[in-house]
């Protein structure tokens, strides 16, 4: 469900942010900065959530042991979803880093798009790791090959101001 004020900060980004080349100008690499401070993030809140898989593991004689091979998806996936697809259209890294994820068709950025987009992410690392992110050095406004197929960019929060 989308409020008043997930649609309020779209507003920007219709007045031309993402055709201005600042909103690019060093987002590569604020965005590989942000991904480490983001996994770091998702590392460290598996901790608690292995210790309850243990436990389930043990009420269930050993059956719930197996969500450790989906563990750090399990902790990831709502981790962007709710961030990323939340009012600031950023996980924690990324406003750190000052950069946001905008539609191209300046609509927010919902939950499920952002999961999507960690999963894109995740599949075409397994299949195209270093083209991944050679594509931004290629293709316009700095995007990886995730963002084109979903129809996202990520730009710099100081250009909508």
């Amino acid at each position: 469900m989308t409020t008043q004020a997930h649609i309020d900060e779209a507003v920007p980004l219709q007045t031309g942010a993402l055709d201005d080349w600042r909103s690019y100008e060093g987002v590569r690499t604020r965005r590989m900065l942000a991904f480490c401070i983001d996994y770091t993030i998702v590392l460290l809140l598996s901790i608690p959530v292995a210790v309850i898989v243990f436990f389930i593991g043990l009420l269930t004689l050993g059956l719930g042991w197996a969500l450790y091979g989906v563990l750090f998806a399990l902790v990831a996936l709502p981790y962007v979803g709710f961030t990323m697809g939340g009012p600031n259209q950023a996980t924690p890294g990324m406003r750190l880093m000052g950069i946001m994820v905008a539609r191209t068709d300046g609509r927010p950025v919902d939950t499920m798009l952002a999961m999507v987009h960690a999963v894109v992410f995740w599949a075409g690392n397994v299949i195209l790791t270093p083209l991944i992110l050679l594509a931004s050095l290629f293709l316009d406004r700095k995007r990886l090959v995730h963002d084109m197929l979903l129809g996202t960019v990520v730009l710099r929060t100081s250009a909508l101001r």
